[in-house]
């Protein structure tokens, strides 16, 4: 029962929130384009699904995934479990590595299964043809997640400030984007905001705020919020740097090729 209230009083505030949406929909389509709205059964039914959906959604997040994250955080920093590692004496960042490997795993997992990232890789090889292929996508946006918040993990440990790490990786962002092929860069800039969506945001924000408040001397305002930046940053420099070993390596092919012909022709 105390479930069941606390997923009504959910569905209230998520109603709430989408009639706001519902409004500025039908009103744009009722007074401004000033035509019926199509399939008007279908429409209404699909944001009934959404409401129901977020709010069990959210509720699974207070419910579970939030616990989890700050749960993980909490035992893999005890310091009775690192000293069951093998560590004697004093605990440095060096002895938190299975945080790091936690992380890493976490970050690709979460991704992986993200519908928005999903949806961006089958609409992108659609559109490119199939040049972009689906699975290559995601497999590099996951890869630039998983650095990104081990790195992210790593900087909470030790306390160093936040901008020392984004300010150089949009820096590089920016040089690489000259670089990379232009096909690639409006995707690859898309790609770090869609990692940032309903699965990784909950886990990656519980494990920062519970990382903070188990690590002595971090605190959970200053040092645990910054581990999505790090998850919308390193998913850009991941996919322009997949474009461009694949352009490099398509390259090598076609010179291996010709060369191939050109001695045959001999």
């Amino acid at each position: 029962m105390e479930t069941l209230s606390q997923w009504l009083v959910i569905l209230l505030s998520t109603i709430k929130d989408v009639i706001p949406i519902m409004a500025i929909i039908f009103g744009f389509q009722l007074l401004v384009i000033r035509r019926p709205v199509p399939n008007l059964k279908r429409v209404l039914f699909g944001f009934i699904y959404v409401i129901i959906g977020l709010a069990l959604f959210l509720l699974g997040l207070e419910k579970a995934l939030f616990p989890i994250g700050r749960l993980m955080a909490q035992q893999l920093t005890d310091p009775d479990f690192i000293r069951g590692t093998g560590v004697s004496g004093s605990i440095h960042w060096g002895d938190y590595y299975w945080v790091y490997i936690f992380a890493f795993t976490v970050g690709a997992s979460t991704t992986i299964a993200e519908p928005s990232l999903i949806a961006v890789a089958i609409k992108a090889n659609e559109v490119s043809g199939g040049a972009i292929g689906v699975l290559g996508l995601r497999l590099a946006v996951a890869f630039g997640v998983a650095i990104g918040i081990s790195l992210g993990t790593w900087r909470i440990i030790t306390g160093y400030p936040l901008h020392w790490f984004i300010i150089p990786g949009y820096i590089f962002v920016v040089i690489q984007t000259f670089f990379a092929p232009k096909l690639i860069v409006p995707l690859a800039y898309d790609s770090g905001g869609v990692t940032t969506s309903t699965v990784t945001v909950p886990l990656v924000a519980a494990l920062g705020l519970g990382l903070a408040s188990t690590v002595p001397g971090r605190s959970p305002l200053i040092d645990g919020f910054g581990l999505i930046a790090f998850a919308s940053l390193f998913p850009m420099i991941t996919v322009m740097g997949y474009a461009q070993m694949t352009e490099m390596v398509t390259a090598r092919d076609k010179r291996r090729r010709e060369r191939d012909e050109k001695l045959n022709e001999e």
